[in-house]
């Protein structure tokens, strides 16, 4: 309910390592925090200059995460909220306080986060070997053997939507 996206004040995670790399100093490590679905979105930010990425909601419907799991027109889910949600910074005030009292007032949290569902997906390991797979295959993309080889060997350039769709998989059915 009071995510940023309800308030549409939202940059492109890319357009915001641009902005920072202009002016940060190379010692100074930066986290890419959003926008992170893929391995090839972890790969992008890393190359763009991001020194590691969060990725909640990727782990979010695992068996390691806590959450409750549900069925939902016969497909498996688990709750998932975001740390910057309203549930989880009541959750610390909780923890915090010993108490939280009905009477607290909710303009007194700031959340940005959601809580929703999100598919069930079995056990992290599958998805963290995905994902290293994924960055290792962008590594070696750039040249690179490391993430910062990554960082000074990594190009950008822009491609057109008809581009960008004609990389992706056509004539076969995807499964």
């Amino acid at each position: 309910m009071y995510n940023s996206s309800y308030y549409r004040f939202w940059v492109p995670q890319l357009q915001q390592f641009l902005t920072v790399l202009n002016w940060k100093g190379s010692w100074i490590p930066i986290i890419s925090d959003g926008g992170t679905r893929t391995s090839g979105d972890a790969t992008k930010a890393l190359a763009a200059g991001a020194s590691s990425i969060m990725v909640g909601s990727i782990f979010g419907g695992t068996d390691e995460t806590p959450g409750t799991t549900i069925t939902k027109n016969n497909k498996r889910f688990k709750i998932y909220r975001g740390m910057a949600s309203l549930a989880a910074s009541m959750g610390r005030k909780t923890k915090e306080t010993g108490t939280l009292e009905i009477t607290d007032d909710l303009n007194d949290y700031v959340a940005e986060g959601v809580e929703a569902m999100v598919p069930y997906k079995g056990s992290v390991t599958d998805i963290i070997t995905q994902m290293t797979g994924g960055i290792r295959s962008g590594l070696s993309y750039c040249g690179a053997h490391n993430i910062e080889q990554m960082h000074k060997n990594a190009e950008f350039i822009k491609i057109s939507r008809a581009g960008f769709a004609e990389s992706q998989p056509h004539d076969v059915d995807v499964m």
